[in-house]
């Protein structure tokens, strides 16, 4: 069983969350306390428990440490929070793969979604961290990865089901 985890940010982080819940598939991570996010409270919909701080580098190492791996999703370069969990994650020796717009092309697609497939098996994923940037600093981001990680999501959780069977 696959489950989704998120720090519950706009953006990136709630288009996985609200990808888990549209496919069924369980949800959960860490946010800073207060349901801290750039627009204001997280929605109590996303099942997220909150950290000690509000700082959110504190949830974002949370999920790194509690997942089995650490998806990234990125624009042209790494910056910000979406660079600082891919620091973290290296620094704590945990899984991580990251995938920029770059790779979304229709020529690249197939090859990004059985690159990332195969990391989630290679590294037998079953709490899976989805990372990338805020909306206010990616606004078309989650529209553009949308397509994407939906469908790594379905057919990696469509896998899992079948191996538990």
């Amino acid at each position: 069983m696959l489950t989704v985890i998120s720090g519950g940010q706009t953006g990136i982080d709630r288009l996985a969350l609200d990808l888990a819940i549209e496919l069924k598939i369980d949800h959960g991570g860490w946010c800073p306390k207060g349901r801290r996010s750039e627009d204001g409270t997280i929605p109590i919909d996303y099942q997220l428990q909150e950290t000690d701080s509000r700082n959110y580098a504190q949830r974002t190492e949370r999920n790194i440490v509690e997942s089995d791996g650490t998806l990234i999703l990125f624009g042209e370069t790494l910056s910000g929070g979406t660079e600082l969990t891919a620091k973290i994650a290296r620094r704590l020796n945990r899984p991580s793969l990251a995938i920029g717009v770059k790779k979304l092309n229709e020529a690249a697609l197939v090859c990004a979604e059985t690159e990332c497939l195969k990391w989630l098996i290679d590294h037998q994923i079953s709490v899976l961290n989805v990372a990338g940037p805020r909306l206010s600093s990616a606004p078309n981001l989650p529209d553009l990865f949308n397509p994407f990680l939906k469908s790594v999501l379905q057919q990696f959780s469509e896998a899992l089901q079948l191996r538990q069977k």
